[in-house]
């Protein structure tokens, strides 16, 4: 690619936030405002995309429906309480309205999109482009004209497009232009399906709309979000959707974002595949289902962890499939530009096979939540715990690569030994609390050798502060889960101290880094933004903390930084004022659901993870 190729491809990027999210719980698209679909996995979150012009060029595959002039204004919302995108577009001519959304399915191998035309005022000239590529935007179908509009196969994959619009191939894409005037809808259907196999049955397109509609709107009402805070609950409802389409419905594993390879420094090297399921991800998500009352995905959430850990302990992953999978080899698409020119484009995540001590933690205090919650009993999920402790018990005073993941040496991270202590801490607890059998005594030996051991080396008295490892002078912003997780009380003097010192170092024009790259061991030396997740833990220390002002402003500044559909990306760049990374991001709304209910709860999830009980949840 030649210099003048790749400065074009930088200035054509749309922003992050330009992009909305549809799905169906199976697979999920990306829609720009200007009505292109730039991303779309088929049949899966995790299959190869089919449209990738989102990390390369149009050539790479899109589907885009749009004025035939430059529109003079254009608007979009997601129709109240649901996943359903209403884009206007008003020209000189006339308005109308372009609905996008994929109507729910059983069947894991069947993914539909619906798009429909509207016309509102006067009369409007409308252009359609479908640009088909599979396989990461590199394979051209065979393209065939049917009678209800195309077909599409190649290899493995096939789509059809539904529709009465005249369609004309050019160039490798199939174009249609048409009008459309006030009452009349123009439908469009892409159906996916194995090209060994029969296509399904495309329902009418009202009527798909009309149910899908409903269903999220009962879906929505479940929240128990205080009413009387009109537009926090607003947020909180759009990020709980916003979880609900990035769960794989047939198992109720929960992705970490729909995206590969956006990343966190533009143009640098820090491009991860999202499309997996984290377990680091999974005590805070269900402290945020709980507590909105979506007590059936807990269930099934904590049903994926425990189907996805099962076995050895030592064969513990930190995240899996979307139906439990370990091997996710990571490789390179070196065919895909990148966005912003920011390569590799990487397929799979490598760091599936590090080891990260604190996911013990997690998961025990996942399972130990799950228990003060009484989830749905889970018969061998108490002696899998114990087959798991005795094996942290042998490696917590290894190094590892910590919560972010460092491809780099191994150090003895803070947190991660803050995580082995909850490891044990939840499990006396499950003695004390439930009766159940164990090594008590043993288990509290282990639990005291930790603390003391975070106490002597993981403490800078100098600094005032928890450091982010052994030896370290650096500060993290994961550093503030010690009072949440219990660790001491919220006014220890350690945890206060702590707090400022991450406060002084990482705040950076009102929201906070997980680190500065030049004090640590990553090898990517480049700034990044600021990391969303860290910035509401935050605000949770502020709330602990009783400087509840400071915990609104900080909320309400994250509010702020969503696009105009609500969602958030991993990080954000207060300097671009431009979110960054993969998106939209499952622990960024987790985030805010969580710190919205300890604003407005006095014993929210941060008090309720800190007392070590289970959520309180509305009845």
């Amino acid at each position: 690619m030649d210099r003048r190729t790749t400065e074009a491809l930088k200035n054509d990027c749309r922003p992050i936030a330009a992009y909305g999210l549809i799905g169906n719980m199976i697979s999920a698209a990306l829609v720009g405002r200007d009505g292109s679909i730039d991303w779309l996995c088929l049949p899966r979150f995790d299959s190869p995309a089919c449209f990738a012009s989102l990390l390369g060029t149009p050539e790479n595959g899109r589907w885009r429906i749009a004025p035939a002039l430059t529109p003079r204004r254009s608007s979009r919302r997601y129709l109240p309480g649901t996943a359903v995108i209403e884009t206007t577009f008003e020209t000189e001519d006339g308005v109308f309205e372009l609905i996008d959304f994929m109507p729910l399915a059983e069947d894991e191998e069947r993914s539909d999109i619906v798009r429909i035309v509207r016309g509102k005022r006067g009369r409007v000239g409308v252009e359609m482009e479908l640009v088909l590529r599979f396989n990461y935007g590199l394979v051209v179908p065979w393209v065939r004209r049917r009678d209800y509009g195309l077909s599409a196969v190649a290899g493995p994959d096939a789509v059809e497009l539904h529709t009465q619009a005249p369609l004309e191939g050019q160039n490798m894409k199939t174009l249609s232009r048409f009008e459309v005037t006030e009452g009349q809808s123009v439908p469009f259907t892409l159906s996916y399906h194995r090209s060994h196999r029969r296509p399904h049955f495309v329902p009418d397109r009202d009527e798909a709309l009309k149910h899908t509609i409903s269903w999220w709107q009962e879906w929505s009402k479940r929240c128990s979000f205080d009413p009387s805070r009109e537009d926090w609950r607003e947020a909180v409802v759009r990020s709980l959707i916003t979880l609900k389409l990035l769960t794989f419905r047939p198992t109720g594993g929960i992705i970490a974002a729909p995206t590969t390879s956006l990343p966190e420094t533009p143009g640098g090297e820090r491009n991860w595949d999202y499309r997996y399921c984290w377990l680091r991800d999974s005590a805070l998500t269900l402290y945020a289902l709980l507590n909105a009352g979506y007590r059936e995905e807990a269930e099934e959430w904590r049903r994926w962890l425990l189907r996805a850990i099962a076995g050895r302990p030592d064969q513990l992953r930190i995240m899996y499939g979307l139906a439990g999978e370990r091997w996710l080899p990571e490789h390179e698409i070196p065919w895909l530009a990148g966005y912003r020119d920011s390569r590799p484009v990487r397929i799979g995540n490598g760091a599936a096979r590090q080891l990260q001590l604190d996911v013990f933690g997690e998961v025990l205090d996942t399972l130990h939540t799950a228990r003060e919650a009484d989830l749905a009993s889970a018969p061998d999920a108490w002696q899998l715990q114990k087959v798991l402790l005795e094996h942290l018990a042998q490696i917590w005073r290894e190094p590892d690569q910590g919560i972010w993941e460092m491809r780099e040496s191994a150090r003895h991270f803070t947190h991660s030994k803050l995580m082995c202590w909850v490891s044990f801490d939840r499990a006396i607890k499950a003695v004390e609390r439930f009766g159940l059998d164990g090594p008590v005594d043993r288990w509290r030996a282990e639990r005291d050798a930790i603390h003391a051991e975070i106490c002597a080396e993981g403490f800078d008295p100098r600094l005032r502060s928890f450091v982010q490892s052994y030896g370290s002078k650096a500060l993290d912003a994961s550093l503030l889960l010690f009072s949440q997780v219990g660790f001491f009380p919220e006014d220890h003097p350690h945890i206060l101290g702590t707090v400022k010192a991450v406060e002084r170092d990482l705040l950076r024009d009102g929201f906070l880094l997980r680190y500065r790259p030049e004090h640590t061991v990553d090898p990517y030396q480049q700034p990044e933004g600021t990391f969303l997740a860290c910035s509401f833990w935050l605000a949770d220390a502020y709330v602990m903390s009783k400087r509840i002002d400071k915990a609104e402003a900080l909320f309400e500044r994250l509010l702020s930084v969503r696009n105009d559909l609500g969602l958030l990306a991993e990080e954000y760049q207060p300097s671009s004022r431009e979110l960054l990374g993969n998106f939209p991001q499952a622990f960024s709304h987790v985030g805010l659901v969580n710190t919205a209910f300890n604003l407005i709860r006095a014993a929210g999830p941060a008090r309720q993870r800190a007392a070590r009980t289970g959520p309180n949840i509305a009845s």
